[in-house]
């Protein structure tokens, strides 16, 4: 098994075929989106494969260290210029090819009009490390 994060972009990522901001669906859309992806995630946790995810808010900063005894630096947000996520879901699946296929169906979530937003997500394997063979 190896672990994968699907990462859902606001801004940053190729537009969707349904390139609707959500600021600008329906009430019953966003319901019909957030019910797709709690169905979705429920369906994973059935299967084994589910193990977090999360929506975000669109705001944040960035922060940085600045030094040894001074605050940290805080900058931001700058939404217009930076890449933002929506959210994003971990999932532990047996190969590359099913993240893949998962990947694919969660791209499908319902948006304006009730069509597929055919949204591209970022599918990134987490890191392990290596394995270490006793000699």
């Amino acid at each position: 098994m190896a672990k994968y994060l699907l990462l859902k972009h606001y801004r940053g990522a190729p537009a969707a075929t349904n390139d609707v901001p959500m600021d600008r669906w329906r009430p019953e859309e966003i319901d019909a989106h957030i019910t797709f992806m709690d169905d979705f995630a429920d369906r994973l946790r059935e299967s084994g494969e589910f193990v977090d995810g999360q929506a975000l808010a669109p705001e944040g900063l960035w922060v940085r260290y600045d030094g040894e005894g001074r605050p940290p630096v805080t900058d931001g947000p700058f939404v217009e210029t930076k890449d933002l996520i929506a959210g994003w879901m971990i999932i532990d699946v047996e190969s590359q090819e099913r993240a893949v296929e998962l990947a694919g169906e969660l791209s499908a979530a319902p948006g304006a009009d009730g069509r597929p937003l055919g949204e591209w997500l970022e599918v990134r394997p987490l890191l392990t490390a290596p394995e270490v063979t006793a000699g």
